[in-house]
């Protein structure tokens, strides 16, 4: 079926044996300037929660999913990114240095020829989130259909997101497919920073340089074809350093232990 097909069934339940993505993109290269003063020395993902740089939160979660290569993007501070990735093994890292900014939509695009053509999570750096009673990556594998879907979101409901005061992302029905929600709206869930999505999608029809990854959401949703997932755990949007000590905060006074070494 084509991944853009407006073909759409009357039920969609996950693939019964999904594999985990063996590859990943982690978002690296935004320039956080929410997050100043701490951002004037070094880049946002390097910004330590719990004593471990947010970066290191993500790929680590990769790692214990099993995925084998992560292709991290970088643009602010990109030497430092660099230096700090260069000793590690697992995943295998390969950077994608832009040197300017492309945005989600155009930094994932730039990285096609490293990411290869099978389904790949994709990865913000600024997000930090812990489990709930299963590892998160290894549940939205599991609901991952590739027949029925282009992209698959994990999404957190608004009123249990840490560090975040938007309106929302998107309405989902009870089968998972996703509404983007309307300018003067409120929508109950946002988008977590986590997605299972075809790397294709992010080549066709798509502009040259920078562009916002829902842009491939939007055609994704117009062919019945972009889902989400609820998140059954703990979520902080760490935008801000009011952000970054409320989420530490929160984890210091929590039964919920966040690795640090």
């Amino acid at each position: 079926m084509s991944p853009v097909s407006k073909k759409t069934r009357t039920k969609t339940m996950p693939a019964p044996s999904a594999a985990v993505p063996q590859k990943a993109m982690v978002m690296a290269a935004g320039l956080g300037l929410r997050m100043r003063p701490l951002t004037l020395e070094r880049p946002k993902p390097l910004i330590p929660v719990m004593g471990k740089p947010m970066l290191d939160h993500a790929l680590d979660r990769l790692e214990e999913a099993g995925v084998a290569s992560a292709v991290v993007n970088s643009h602010y501070k990109g030497d430092m990114i660099a230096a700090h990735l260069a000793g590690r093994t697992v995943p295998a890292i390969t950077l994608s240095p832009e040197d300017t900014l492309l945005e989600t939509g155009g930094g994932v695009k730039k990285a096609l020829p490293l990411l290869g053509i099978d389904p790949v999570y994709v990865v913000n750096a600024d997000i930090l989130w812990l489990d709930g009673p299963s590892p998160t990556l290894a549940r939205l594998a599991r609901h991952w259909n590739p027949d029925e879907m282009d992209a698959l979101l994990l999404l957190m409901a608004t009123t249990k997101a840490v560090g975040y005061e938007g309106r929302g992302d998107y309405h989902m029905d009870p089968l998972g497919r996703l509404t983007r929600r309307g300018e003067q709206e409120i929508a109950p869930f946002v988008y977590a920073g986590v997605q299972i999505v075809k790397p294709e999608l992010f080549g066709q029809d798509t502009p040259d340089g920078a562009f916002s990854t829902n842009r491939v959401w939007d055609r994704a949703q117009e062919a019945g074809r972009l889902f989400g997932l609820a998140h059954d755990g703990l979520w902080f949007h760490i935008g801000t350093p009011d952000a970054l000590a409320e989420t530490e905060e929160m984890l210091s006074m929590s039964d919920v232990s966040v690795v640090t070494t």
